[in-house]
């Protein structure tokens, strides 16, 4: 009896010790908008996301026009300490003589981080970084035109807003800046318009305070003085550089002499006070906040896919490989070591950790698109691929990736073109400004012979081409739809034409019989290898074109040599296959002409199999080696 007591106490006293120091340090914060990862505790994890939901109030209420959710999730890394926050900072800040960061926005095409340091020692503005970096975010697409300084100035802008119980309090000047600019030299405006993510001003310590405090001056001067004079000289430089004008011409246009702005700037400096926008704010309910303790594994996985995405690929593999000695079946480890092999170029790799994730019941849509992607990629167009796809839609409704990939599916088989049509729309109208997607729209509008409608979104087209190799493509396309089209009106008058012939040749003998050929008809030539849909899995060979020969109407023949050996292949209308240059943004000068321009050129080859066994395929696609 008393060996069993001592058991029990000896259970009583280990096992908790055994807790505390297994206990989760990590702990995951939801709101209906917002995931906030951090190892500082359930009080401040709830403190930032109520920030973030509070600004995102602010900017919908200021911009109602703007969708104020971006379509990739936002998650944010809030740091207990300099040393967690140095563990995952980008390399570019980690030299001698760099800013020293108290919070990074980074921005990828389907993920958006905020990464914020809670030791940061900022008592006036305690969340000013969490302000300044959710700015960046609502900033959204305009990244790709916005010259840096008005970025980080409306970013510097809105750090500084205050939020009370009832009222938001936007552009208080920032004493710091205002000190720091009365102890320095002003950067000249023509410097700073023209200062990019490479400029030494954003980087280095001296310098970027100065760029960031001059960008904050400028921004709360021309808001403020077009507040109060009821001008739109800031809305006026935006429009201008939102269409690609060079920001100093631009700077000209919307606020006159520079010199002029320059010397209002530098007294803006030295004033004693300075107006700023008061905003009545309605009460955030704590309650909806969910929060979750989650394990070492679990937020290494997410520390991880911050590194990878900010350029750190080394020190996330290494994280990833002792999450997955951990935990085998984690599912963002899977998620991120196919992120890893994709941007590595090894897109079988890719294929085999987003195929174990969409195994693992993943439900990123991210996951479930990419092994998509990469299926379709490599020629396979089962219903597996469907399926994933179909899945990120209903995970993101709002992500036009997955839309187009389903479309371009169904447009290879073939099948359910009218849906496939509908589904391009869809991502066309998720993102105007993209046009590749506009281009797929126009393909498959093709593919069902609705040439005009094809010609009139590639029209369209025109307007979202951003360079001269794009708007290159456009045309180029569009040369390639209205060839198609005259060649189909051809075929569709020669038809009738020998229809009518036929009909006369039987009046004139007397018979109502059609004809099966007799020495009084007229046919249109028949090509000897049998025209298919496309069907089964795409193959793909590389080699050298030779012998290419074309017949009447649009038959093509050729032959492609390679290390694999030979293939010889066709199609019986060349206007349906697809052509294209391996180089990004490479088209072809002019216009392409099969038959004469293909002939001993390396290429990439897409064809299937068909009934025909005296040659080996059906000529889907030509890709040039550029």
């Amino acid at each position: 009896m008393l060996r069993i007591s001592a058991l029990l106490l000896l259970l009583l006293t280990v096992v908790p010790l055994w807790a505390r120091e297994n206990s989760p340090t990590w702990i995951e914060v939801r709101s209906e908008h917002f995931t906030v990862v951090t190892n500082a505790g359930e009080k401040q994890g709830r403190h930032v996301i109520d920030q973030f939901e509070r600004m995102r109030w602010v900017f919908q209420t200021m911009f109602p026009k703007m969708n104020v959710d971006p379509v990739s999730p936002i998650e944010v890394l809030a740091l207990k300490s300099e040393k967690d926050f140095r563990a995952l900072e980008p390399a570019a800040y980690l030299g001698k003589g760099k800013l020293n960061l108290a919070g990074y926005f980074l921005r990828a095409p389907d993920k958006n981080f905020i990464m914020l340091r809670l030791d940061a020692n900022d008592a006036d503005h305690p969340y000013a970084t969490v302000y300044h970096e959710y700015t960046h975010l609502e900033i959204g697409d305009a990244i790709e035109w916005m010259p840096l300084w008005l970025n980080e100035g409306l970013a510097e802008f809105f750090q500084n807003t205050e939020l009370e119980e009832k009222t938001a309090r936007l552009g208080e000047p920032s004493p710091d800046d205002l000190l720091y600019l009365r102890q320095h030299q002003l950067i000249p405006l023509e410097t700073l318009f023209r200062v990019d993510a490479n400029s030494p001003y954003y980087h280095e310590e001296q310098k970027g305070s100065v760029f960031y405090a001059e960008s904050w001056a400028l921004t709360h001067l021309l808001e403020t003085s077009d507040a109060m004079h009821h001008t739109n000289r800031l809305q006026t430089y935006v429009e201008l550089v939102s269409q690609h004008q060079d920001p100093v011409a631009a700077a000209q246009k919307a606020f006159g002499d520079l010199g002029k702005l320059q010397e209002a700037l530098q007294d803006y400096t030295s004033r004693a006070s300075y107006q700023y926008f008061r905003l009545p704010t309605p009460p955030l309910n704590e309650g909806a906040f969910t929060v979750e303790a989650i394990t070492e594994p679990q937020a290494d996985a997410v520390r991880a896919d911050f590194l990878a995405y900010n350029g750190r690929t080394g020190d996330a593999r290494t994280i990833l490989e002792g999450v997955l000695k951990a935990d085998a079946n984690n599912l963002q480890a899977h998620e991120t070591m196919g992120y890893l092999a994709f941007r590595e170029g090894n897109l079988g790799e890719a294929k085999k950790w987003y195929a174990e994730a969409v195994a693992l019941d993943s439900q990123s849509f991210l996951a479930q698109y990419y092994f998509a992607a990469l299926s379709l990629m490599d020629g396979t167009t089962d219903a597996q691929v469907e399926a994933s796809l179909r899945t990120a839609i209903r995970l993101n409704p709002r992500f036009a990736p997955a839309y187009d990939a389903l479309a371009g599916l169904y447009g290879r088989r073939r099948e359910n073109l009218d849906e496939a049509h509908m589904l391009s729309v869809q991502a066309v109208s998720l993102e105007p400004a993209n046009l590749n997607y506009r281009i797929d729209c126009a393909n498959l509008l093709m593919e069902q012979e609705r040439f005009d409608d094809s010609i009139r979104v590639l029209e369209a087209a025109k307007e979202v081409a951003k360079t001269p190799q794009q708007e290159e493509i456009v045309a180029s396309r569009i040369g390639q739809v209205q060839l198609l089209q005259g060649e189909a009106e051809r075929e569709k008058a020669q038809r009738a034409e020998i229809a009518a012939t036929q009909g006369m040749v039987r009046v004139m003998k007397g018979t109502d019989a059609v004809s099966g050929g007799g020495s009084g008809d007229t046919a249109l030539p028949q090509p000897k290898h049998p025209t298919e849909t496309p069907h089964g899995k795409m193959l793909t060979f590389w080699g050298t074109i030779h012998g290419v020969t074309c017949s009447y109407p649009a038959v093509m023949e050729l032959q492609v040599t390679g290390a694999k050996g030979k293939l010889d292949l066709y199609n019986n209308n060349y206007y349906k296959v697809e052509y294209s240059y391996s180089r990004a943004g490479a088209t072809p000068e002019g216009e392409l002409h099969p038959c004469q321009d293909l002939e001993g050129s390396k290429a990439e080859v897409e064809y299937f199999r068909t009934a025909d066994k005296t040659v080996d395929g059906q000529i889907v696609a030509v890709m040039l080696v550029k």
